[in-house]
C-alpha cells in the first residue's frame, strides 16, 4: 500500500511539474523568437561548426545532437528540446546585442532587479539544476515557496 507523501516530497513533485511543463514552455517562447521554427533547420546547419565545438566540449550530448540533426525528412522542432538545450543554443548562437547575458552569466541565480528574458532563462536553468542535483526528492517549505514564486513569475513571458 502506498504511503502519503510528506509535505517536502509534495513540494518536490510540484516543483518538478512546474519545471518540466510551464517553465519549459516559457523558455520555448523566448527560443522561438530567436530561432524562428520555419528557419531552425537552416540556422542549425549554418552553425554546425560552432555546434560541433559545443558537442566536443560536452555542452551538447548525443541525445540532444540527434534532436538538432534528425534523419531526413524530419526537421528539428523546439517542442522536442529541453530547457538545457534551448538555453545552450540561445547562449552560444544568438547575437549578444539582441540578448544580453545576465550580469552573473547563465550559471548563477540573477539578482531580483535583473528582469531581462535572459535573466529569466538563467532563473529557470538555476532551479532546473537545483532539482536535478537534490540528494533526496524533498524540498523544505521555505525553499519551495521562494523557488515557486521566482519560477512562476518568470514563466509568464
Amino acid at each position: 500500500m502506498a504511503s502519503r507523501l510528506s509535505q517536502e516530497e509534495e513540494n518536490y513533485v510540484r516543483m518538478c511539474l512546474l519545471m518540466t511543463g510551464i517553465s519549459t514552455r516559457a523558455a520555448r517562447i523566448v527560443f522561438d523568437r530567436e530561432f524562428a521554427p520555419s528557419c531552425l533547420d537552416s540556422t542549425l546547419k549554418r552553425e554546425i561548426k560552432k555546434l560541433r565545438g559545443l558537442q566536443n566540449k560536452g555542452n551538447i550530448n548525443q541525445v540532444q545532437w540527434n534532436l538538432l540533426f534528425r534523419n531526413k525528412p524530419d526537421v528539428p522542432d523546439s517542442k522536442t528540446f529541453d530547457v538545457t538545450l534551448m538555453i545552450t543554443l540561445i547562449r552560444h548562437l544568438t547575437d549578444r546585442k539582441d540578448l544580453t547575458p545576465p550580469l552573473g552569466g547563465y550559471d548563477s541565480l540573477p539578482l531580483a532587479n535583473e528582469t531581462t528574458p535572459t535573466s529569466d532563462l538563467a532563473r529557470i536553468k538555476f532551479y532546473r539544476n537545483f532539482l536535478a542535483h537534490l540528494v533526496e526528492e524533498k524540498i523544505e517549505d521555505t525553499e519551495f515557496i521562494t523557488a515557486w514564486d521566482i519560477v512562476t513569475c518568470v514563466s509568464s513571458f
